[in-house]
């Protein structure tokens, strides 16, 4: 069987089962801050178990892609290394959400795997929970007793807690669990050891191909567990193990989900797959990594330098660096992957196919990108190792005269000027100071302390050969330089790599990312029961509701609450449409608190406040802060008007790839890879103004099938999830018709008017435009016409401004070469009269005088034209322009190469007017905050004279 006949043989054996096919959830995860992705088929099911919404279907079936990368479930080191773990993968599941239980679906699970996949009954293992007495827990006899029925018992397997007991999280609903794995060994192999011994015991021919979890209890914040109301079934099947094993291969790899892209990488590699074990991995990395970068870019996650976007992001510089060091890919070629990839899973998961080439260009300028950082990493560190083989040769050498000036508590100074490596010598060395980009880090525990001289030569040596942590964590994080080429690189030439002190400095960046992010969320307090919440916020501000349950969280070190009420007005945060705010006011309408935001959670519509109201059981009247809800849909409709604008204007290619709609402004991001012209901008400003003055009338229809709602042509975004049934938002049946869960204007007129503000970039691909409407276009405009009256007062009220600018630029441009020619003649006369009070020191000639130039340019010629003139020059300049206190320092050549420095020397003489500078071993400068300093700068100069 093919990939695609074994996925739709599953959707189909349980669509006879009288399940429903849904499609897969985005893989990036909305409105739950638990999750940055999907990381399991029953993720977007979470809000069914947890009872928080209502059931449409009580049988279910999928196949749901899955991201597993951060957090607990992280098995990116182990991807391409291995023949079973993916990034992204596809998860088969079959749920009953309070219908069937544990009968059912042993009983099917057993009927797909030997009926329909024909799958040998002897090559199928079975684990059941074994119990846990501190848990309280009992062994699973009921699913034991079914599993006989199938199995033989030797082939019936207990499972303890971590493998056989299910959780969703720290909190949440659990139970026990059955898996069933497959041994795909040789008959040989089985002949020699027990497949009973190899279940869950990382075998790469043994391996769990599915698992059944029986969801019987809620886990709470104390750790106890309650029953749950209803009792749930939540399966998972690795689609991608699932065929290996159909198919009859030793690795996942080597089933036709991954073989199309692997031999097209190998075919424009020029090396055989099969051929060399680093090769392997390097194809398996990259035919991996591409589908998680691919399905996480067309659900609208683009890469960046924070949170899901730097996932991606690290997946595919991974990809690159395994295509850049093995396979010899100095050019992008990733993308090129893209198309091969939307065609396999074209009538599977189309939203790739219908974004092939925003995805395939976003994945290019990441390559193109990177690679410049690659090689930026890589000639950096083979400075660094030239640098330091010099410094191993110049001990090798002198030995002798290194120990003794190393006895002589001397410091020996080599500056490295590319990248600013400097590296010294003390007489009882503990470490090696490193510095780059401003930080000073060690190279080696230990030190020199009571070594003999060839001991003590022999360390020096070997300290220079270990690169410190803190570079090599500096390069990952900064330039995303990955650690494991770092080694690589420095292993090849016979250096080394301080591990621990990277690990030091990776745990602290771990430690302040959780610190950040935490949040402490307390177990929910029922108020009053009821199944569900109700959103009446489309027709209605203010209603008389009850609270149904509560909660205090903590995250950042302030502690709220968290309400949900029976029905609210509040729209919560969704769709880029922020939260409401208000008040929630008791009946009596005397006392209130303040709902600081909403938004949701898997479904849930949650109110924010800092306190809680001190009768939680009474009627409360929740009203919405109108006027910022009125602005905020000012904002939101516009963002539909400009979206039809885009389109029209810049093709349709257009689509939505973000937005941001609050009270004051509106932010908008769009595919577009060209920067968007003045006037196309001018263009799209006066379409959106034209439909705002036609006042249209909004067209709102709830409930619409989502298919029904395809058909008519509204534009539906990428990365969202829609049920069966959506609310579609027109604005004129010809222009703008989308589905959207926010809330608008009842007709366009009262937008009022739209100004962009803004147009830039956001990523590769991705363009960004801000605007605003209503009061804040109104403000704009009035402070333009204020901004305009200045000025015309300011040019005598010039009718023609353009022209009376254009003379003043003019008039600027002509004193400017007029000064310049001034200044040219002032720096000539000043250098031919300091060159008559230079001072002779032991063979050194100095100047020290305060210049009295109002041009830091000036002053730097000025330095260099004495430097031609005067040989042996040791040359301090003090100025003072506008106030601010400057020193220069300029030095022959000839004395560099006697060991002084320019750069050092003004950052000892910054310190008298409090301040600092540096440069070029010849030639610095430095700036400060008190000019009172700069007469004991020149009496000072003298002193650097050696």
């Amino acid at each position: 069987m093919t990939a695609k006949e074994i996925r739709q043989a599953f959707l189909s054996f349980f669509e006879s089962k009288q399940h429903h096919v849904v499609p897969s959830a985005p893989i990036v995860v909305k409105n739950d801050p638990t999750l940055m992705f999907t990381n399991a088929g029953m993720n977007q099911f979470k809000d069914l178990f947890l009872g928080e919404a209502a059931i449409k279907y009580a049988r279910v079936a999928d196949t749901q892609r899955c991201l597993r990368v951060s957090g607990k479930h992280n098995d990116l080191e182990e991807v391409g290394i291995d023949t079973y773990h993916h990034t992204m993968f596809e998860m088969l599941g079959n749920w009953s959400f309070g219908d069937y239980f544990k009968k059912e679906a042993i009983a099917w699970s057993w009927e797909l795997l030997t009926e329909v996949y024909n799958i040998p009954k002897d090559k199928l293992y079975v684990t059941y929970f074994e119990g846990d007495e501190k848990e309280g827990l009992e062994k699973d006899q009921e699913a034991y007793d079914l599993w006989k029925q199938y199995v033989d018992e030797s082939h019936i397997l207990p499972g303890n807690k971590k493998d056989n007991f299910w959780e969703m999280g720290d909190t949440g609903p659990c139970g026990p669990c059955s898996e069933i794995h497959v041994d795909c060994r040789t008959d040989e192999e089985k002949a020699l050891v027990d497949g009973a011994t190899l279940v869950n015991a990382d075998h790469p021919q043994v391996i769990e191909i599915w698992n059944n979890v029986f969801m019987q209890f809620n886990r709470l914040k104390n750790g106890s567990l309650q029953n749950l109301p209803a009792k749930h079934v939540d399966t998972g099947m690795g689609f991608e193990r699932l065929v290996r094993v159909l198919q009859e291969k030793t690795s996942n790899y080597d089933t036709d989900v991954f073989q199309p892209m692997i031999q097209f990488i190998s075919e424009k590699a020029g090396i055989k797959y099969g051929a060399d074990e680093k090769t392997d991995i390097a194809m398996r990395v990259m035919a991996d990594h591409i589908r998680a970068i691919s399905f996480v870019i067309a659900d609208g996650q683009l890469p960046s330098n924070n949170k899901a976007g730097y996932v991606i992001r690290r997946i595919l510089r991974r990809a690159v660096r395994y295509a850049y060091t093995f396979l010899n890919f100095k050019e992008p070629f990733l993308n090129q992957l893209v198309p091969l990839l939307a065609e396999q899973f074209k009538g599977v998961f189309d939203e790739l196919i219908s974004q092939q080439d925003f995805v395939q260009k976003v994945v290019l300028e990441e390559e193109i990108s990177f690679l410049r950082t690659l090689g930026k990493g890589i000639e950096l560190l083979d400075d660094y190792i030239n640098y330091m083989s010099e410094i191993q040769e110049f001990l090798r050498n002198n030995p002798e005269k290194n120990w003794k000036d190393i006895n002589k508590n001397e410091i020996a100074d080599y500056d490295y000027k590319p990248n600013k490596l400097v590296y010294k010598f003390a007489e009882k060395i503990q470490l090696i100071p490193i510095r780059l980009g401003g930080f000073r880090v060690s190279g080696m525990e230990g030190g020199m302390k009571n070594k003999n001289f060839q001991d003590g030569l022999d360390y020096l040596i070997e300290v220079t050969k270990i690169l410190p942590g803190y570079i090599g964590f500096l390069l990952y994080d900064t330039y995303g330089f990955p650690k494991d080429l770092t080694e690589l690189i420095l292993s090849e030439n016979g250096f080394k790599f301080n591990e621990k002190e990277y690990n030091f400095y990776m745990n602290i960046q771990k430690n302040k990312s959780r610190a950040a992010t935490s949040i402490d969320t307390d177990d929910w307090i029922i108020v009053n029961t009821d199944d569900q919440s109700e959103f009446v916020g489309y027709d209605d501000l203010e209603i008389e509701t009850e609270i149904l349950k509560y909660r205090k969280v903590k995250a950042k070190g302030k502690e709220q609450y968290q309400i949900v009420l029976r029905q609210t007005p509040f729209y919560a945060e969704s769709g880029g449409q922020v939260g409401d705010t208000g008040r929630l006011e008791d009946h009596s309408r005397q006392f209130w608190v303040d709902i600081t935001d909403t938004k949701k959670e898997n479904g849930l519509t949650v109110h924010f406040t800092d306190i809680l109201p001190d009768n939680l059981e009474g009627k409360f009247w929740a009203v919405v802060d109108e006027d910022k809800r009125v602005l905020t849909e000012d904002n939101h409709s516009a963002t539909h008007l400009l979206h039809a604008a885009l389109k029209q204007v810049l093709g349709k290619h257009v689509n939505q790839k973000g937005s941001l709609v609050n009270a004051d402004y509106l932010r908008f991001d769009f595919s577009h890879f060209a920067k968007v012209t003045e006037e196309e901008l001018a263009q799209i400003e006066v379409i959106v103004n034209q439909k705002i003055r036609q006042n249209i009338k909004l067209k709102e229809q709830r409930n619409v099938p989502y298919q029904d709602a395809i058909e008519s042509g509204v534009t539906a975004l990428f990365g969202e999830k829609y049920g069966d049934f959506v609310r579609m938002i027109t604005f004129d049946d010809h222009f703008s018709k989308e589905l959207c869960g926010g809330t608008h204007v009842k007709a366009t007129g009262q937008i009022g008017s739209f100004k962009i503000v803004s147009e830039s970039a956001v990523a590769a691909g991705v363009r960004r435009i801000e605007a605003i409407t209503a009061d804040k276009a109104e403000q704009f405009f009035l402070d333009q016409r204020k901004e305009l009256g200045h000025l015309k007062a300011l040019l005598n009220g010039s009718k023609d401004l353009s022209a009376a600018v254009q003379a003043l630029l003019d008039e600027n441009a002509k004193l400017k070469k007029e000064i310049e020619k001034s200044t040219i003649e002032r720096v000539n006369t000043l250098k031919h009269e300091i060159v008559h009070h230079v001072r002779g020191i032991n063979g050194i000639n100095l100047i020290a005088k305060h210049i009295d130039l109002q041009s830091a340019e000036a002053i730097k010629n000025l330095a260099f034209s004495l430097k031609d003139m005067v040989d042996n020059l040791f040359l301090v300049f003090t100025t003072e322009i506008d106030g601010k206190p400057g020193i220069t320092v300029m030095l022959s050549d000839h004395l560099v190469k006697k060991g002084l420095n320019a750069s050092n020397i003004v950052r000892e003489l910054g310190k008298e007017i409090q301040g600092g500078g540096g440069g070029q071993p010849f030639y610095a400068t430095a700036g400060g905050k008190n000019p009172a300093g700069l007469k004991v700068v020149l009496e000072k100069a003298e002193s650097f004279i050696p």
